[in-house]
């Protein structure tokens, strides 16, 4: 069936999506909650088979740092196609890959390519976050692994293992910073200093139960846990304690690699050089790529310790070399940086108007709006703030001291330091979550063309994964869109039940996180 043929009013789409329905697994995700059929992209635009066009803040789940087609990429791919160059040749040299590990090695914190070794992996982030893992176990000689509430790094078995939803006997939990639902109820700078100080007396008490683990894994901003921002200070805290006990730190940067934060590596922001990096996403350049680069003191597994038959995908190499090329070249981490402080400045005003928003959070083009229930009691984990006595010993990273109003009027976590500007909330606790309200609100903007993804806990965060090359009018129009969606579907819950969407919309689908690696 070609395009054209498609392209009928939307007759031949309904027939595809229901044949999807009767095909395919159980198990598919985003389907269910966006039923269009794209035909076309371009950019930060997509084209449906029923005409209509979307805006797409969903970029393949962060994998499209250029949008859809960009020129650069389509332009590689063809070159490579008409070389006659072989397309896959497992882990054999070739002048691809040998440019693709020149622009990669260009693009990474010189205190880690100095002395790096590569593994390319098969065509999926978790691959890589299994070969790391398998990495550092082999290197330590040791099991266990440190990982992180809210965390997400995978859907096979060990990178699932760390993920936060998924217990694991071999996997110690640490809680992640989350200041406006902070897990030891008092949120800022304190809130992330305990994290730390909990992290160091697992390690040093010799009753805590937990052994010296193979490594520590962590994302510098979760995604799919809702958009959380590691405080650069933390994770300099991780580093320095991963470091003095030994213990190998792992940085998955599948999301927030090649620019999306605001810095080409999201681990530039805090100075920290990591013992191993995980990269996949946008390094392909919309292709299947995946890549882990480490110190070259770990690289003692043997041949054949891990592989994939599809780690040799040139076209994914060729894509992705021209990608992180034309990002670094364009400086598009640093346009990132500005055009993500201007769309999150203008989401604090939602904010600001919309008790139902509990917190806007982000770091560069890495967006999250945290829905909530205002008519709801107080929520659990924050509790009252804590102001005063510090902990003996140790220097107080801040005090949560903002009132709700105050919080609201600088909501949010845009990197940096916790505490400096977004505060503590209010006194008695966030209100719950609202996934219902979430739901409809990514319903509402399907409707009027635009396309995001829920995250978080109860999949009640609303996530803006543009492109770095979207325009500032683009940024707007994407602003204008949710705008209205929100404002329509808080209304419609005033009016009725939001699990129960209006008669003219598609089933309502289950709320869903993971990006599915």
């Amino acid at each position: 069936m070609t395009l054209s043929a498609v392209s009928d009013g939307g007759g031949a789409a309904e027939g595809i999506l229901r044949r999807q329905a009767l095909r395919e697994s159980a198990a598919r995700t985003y389907a269910r909650a966006l039923p269009i059929v794209p035909v076309r992209a371009r950019g930060l635009t997509i084209e449906g088979a029923d005409g209509r066009r979307y805006l797409d803040c969903l970029s393949g789940a962060g994998a499209l740092a250029l949008g859809h087609n960009h020129p650069v990429v389509l332009e590689a791919v063809r070159a490579l196609l008409d070389s006659g160059a072989p397309l896959q040749v497992l882990d054999l040299a070739t002048p691809v890959k040998d440019a693709f590990t020149d622009e990669l090695f260009a693009t990474l914190p010189p205190a880690l390519t100095s002395r790096a070794r590569v593994q390319f992996c098969g065509p999926a982030g978790t691959d890589a976050v299994e070969a790391a893992l398998k990495l550092v176990r082999s290197a330590t000689g040791r099991d266990g692994l440190l990982a992180f509430s809210g965390a997400y790094h995978g859907m096979t078995a060990g990178a699932l293992a760390a993920s936060g939803g998924a217990p694991s006997p071999g996997v110690t939990r640490l809680p992640f910073p989350y200041d406006y639902r902070c897990p030891f109820g008092v949120g800022g700078r304190r809130g992330a200093e305990l994290s730390a100080r909990w992290t160091e007396s697992l390690l040093d008490d010799p009753k805590s139960g937990v052994s010296t683990p193979a490594g520590m894994i962590l994302e510098p901003v979760q995604g799919e846990g809702g958009v959380l921002p590691a405080p650069d200070g933390w994770l300099r805290r991780m580093r320095e304690i991963t470091a003095a006990r030994s213990i190998p730190l792992i940085v998955d940067e599948v999301q927030t690699g090649v620019g999306r934060t605001g810095a080409f590596w999201a681990v530039e922001h805090s100075g920290v050089v990591p013992d191993v990096m995980v990269m996949s996403k946008a390094i392909g350049g919309s292709l299947p790529l995946a890549v882990v680069v480490y110190r070259e003191e770990l690289d003692i597994w043997p041949p054949g310790a891990h592989a994939g038959t599809f780690r040799g995908n040139q076209l994914a190499m060729a894509a992705g070399a021209a990608t992180l090329a034309y990002v670094r070249r364009n400086q598009l981490a640093e346009r990132a940086a500005t055009v993500g402080t201007r769309m999150l400045g203008r989401l604090r005003e939602l904010a600001a108007q919309w008790p139902h928003i509990g917190d806007v959070r982000g770091r560069g083009l890495m967006i999250g709006l945290e829905l909530i229930d205002p008519e709801a009691e107080d929520g659990p984990a924050r509790g009252e703030p804590v102001r005063g006595e510090p902990v003996r010993g140790e220097p107080v990273w801040g005090e949560p001291v903002q009132d709700e109003r105050a919080r609201k009027a600088g909501a949010g976590h845009d990197g940096g330091e916790p505490g400096d500007a977004e505060g503590a909330g209010p006194s008695g606790g966030p209100r719950p979550t609202a996934p219902a309200l979430a739901a409809a609100v990514q319903r509402e903007c399907l409707h009027r063309g635009l396309i995001v993804e829920l995250g978080g806990r109860h999949a009640a965060v609303i996530r803006l994964l543009p492109p770095l090359t979207i325009t500032d009018e683009q940024a707007e129009a994407v602003l204008d869109r949710l705008a209205d969606a929100l404002d329509a579907a808080i209304r419609a819950a005033g009016a009725r039940t939001v699990t129960a969407p209006a008669p003219e919309l598609p089933p309502p689908a289950v709320p869903f996180t993971g990006d599915h690696r």
